[in-house]
């Protein structure tokens, strides 16, 4: 727990320092300001989505930050306006505690994808359907990504709620780090389970399952949001207007997160993306006076 605290005393004090280099002092913003900070978690969809977004604004004349953070100080940093929004808010449930605590201090726009999900990923090859099937598989260990993210905490109320689970262990680590992982079980056929969420490439990539959840610890189907910091409408109307008409499906998604796993560079898939889907952008911007 210290180390986790000490952890994001450090993030804190670091995106101090960069939105203070970025963007100087947010008191001073007006509607002519041209500086946008988007605010991300370090998850593949979240990357792909921030930088597509942050692309399109660049395009409109504007200078814009991407601010990777953890995940409760994105939402703190859009709260208190030292971002301006983020497109990587997963509600009802992962986000969930995050929502109920800044939600009074954001203005929300909406969902910007349906259909998301999370919970216990596994190879198709393995023979469980089931949480409640889990015994003795993958030495009692589930893989799973950074100790702040809402589906960490879904696991670790996991291990309390399944009585088979009690002498289990999750190994966190980083988004990077699962995939490397679950890639490396997949290719040597062994056993591995993983905390996944989707839209993600890997369920492009590989043969993979949810298992079942029949307590619910991790909740149905999720919505990934949009949030602004308050004041952005009156600030900087157009940048609130294309991140209120931001809204795209699974399948835009995966298809850029594929290109930068295979190595594009995320701006430059940005890029191809937005050149690629005219008609999509252009809905996006249609209120926005270029």
């Amino acid at each position: 727990m210290k180390l986790k605290t000490l952890s994001k005393l450090g993030m804190a004090l670091g995106l101090g320092l960069m939105l203070a280099a970025c963007s100087g002092d947010d008191s001073g913003k007006s509607g002519d300001s041209k500086e946008v900070n988007l605010a991300y978690v370090e998850w593949d969809t979240e990357i792909a989505s921030t930088h597509v977004v942050g692309q399109v604004l660049e395009d409109l004349g504007y200078d814009v930050s991407l601010t990777p953070l953890d995940n409760a100080i994105m939402w703190e940093a859009v709260s208190k306006g030292e971002a301006d929004g983020m497109v990587a808010a997963w509600l009802p449930h992962t986000h969930g505690s995050q929502y109920e605590k800044y939600k009074d201090n954001l203005d929300a726009l909406g969902e910007n994808l349906a259909g998301a999900k999370i919970g216990l990923v596994v190879p198709s090859y393995m023979k469980v359907n089931s949480i409640e099937d889990l015994k003795n598989e993958a030495d009692h260990t589930i893989t799973g990504i950074e100790p702040g993210a809402g589906i960490t905490a879904a696991t670790e109320k996991a291990l309390e709620e399944y009585d088979n689970l009690a002498d289990w262990n999750l190994l966190t680590s980083s988004s990077g780090a699962m995939t490397t992982a679950l890639s490396k079980a997949i290719n040597n056929k062994e056993e591995i389970i993983v905390t996944g969420w989707s839209p993600h490439w890997k369920f492009a990539s590989y043969d993979l399952k949810y298992l079942e959840d029949p307590k619910g610890v991790f909740g149905g189907e999720e919505t990934i949001n949009t949030f602004v910091r308050k004041g952005l409408k009156e600030d900087q109307p157009d940048v609130y207007k294309v991140l209120d008409n931001f809204h795209w499906t699974s399948d835009d998604l995966e298809s850029i997160m594929l290109e930068i796993m295979d190595g594009k560079d995320p701006k430059e898939a940005a890029k191809d993306w937005v050149k690629d889907n005219a008609d999509k952008v252009a809905e996006w911007t249609k209120d926005v006076e270029k």
